[in-house]
């Protein structure tokens, strides 16, 4: 009996390691965003109008940090969520875990990137990398983050007790794989026809959200 209590409290201790190491990540992450936007210095006589123009030109960098802050901070939570389920691990799991926080640690360094080479007269240039980079780098989250709910609600692996609630998988999972579909579908407008074009495509998510919810929410009401 102590040596099964023992092994719970040890497995669960190792979970809770789990977890920490994965916020620490997350909070990191998340400081390292603001690292990218440097204070403007200005060599020349200094005045508010310079000052304000220097951090005008800082606007793309600021709008890469608040999206950035909202995706990972967005992340985080169904991260949270998702190990508020799991009650055991194994190896598949922590490697998983593993790669996700991978593309999260990348996450300043793309969003630095694609900010350095974003705005108005660099728009007009049609510049593909620096966002294909970053849709990449967003859409491996959440591709990873589709496969770790997949894996944990599977009962053979009997990682969450009791099972998760059928109807929380196909809304998580749902959310996991339309969120870097997406933001997939920047790439091919911004190769194809406009950069200009492709950097509005995100906004069809919560749309697209809102419908499939309203009918997987239907389907297993019937």
């Amino acid at each position: 009996m102590s040596n099964n209590l023992h092994n719970e409290l040890r497995k669960e201790f190792q979970l809770d390691r789990l977890i920490l190491f994965s916020d620490a990540v997350f909070a990191i992450a998340i400081t390292l965003l603001v690292i990218e936007i440097k204070i403007p210095d200005l060599h020349e006589e200094v005045s508010d109008k310079l000052l304000l123009r220097a951090l005008g030109h800082l606007v793309p960098k600021f709008l890469g940090f608040i999206i950035s802050f909202m995706l990972i901070g967005v992340y985080w939570t169904i991260h949270h969520r998702m190990f508020g389920y799991v009650t055991n691990f194994n190896r598949r799991l922590l490697l998983l875990n593993l790669l996700f926080l991978f593309f999260v640690a990348l996450m300043p360094f793309s969003t630095g990137f694609y900010s350095e080479y974003a705005g108005p007269e660099l728009f007009r240039q049609q510049l593909k990398v620096p966002m294909t980079f970053y849709v990449l780098n967003i859409s491996m989250v959440g591709f990873i983050n589709f496969a770790i709910w997949a894996y944990i609600s599977k009962p053979k692996h009997k990682l969450a007790d009791p099972p998760i609630n059928q109807l929380v998988i196909k809304l998580a999972k749902l959310r996991s794989f339309v969120v870097p579909s997406v933001f997939l579908l920047m790439l091919p407008i911004a190769y194809l026809s406009n950069v200009l074009y492709a950097v509005w495509v995100p906004m069809l998510i919560p749309v697209i959200l809102k419908i499939m919810r309203k009918r997987i929410t239907k389907k297993f009401k019937q």
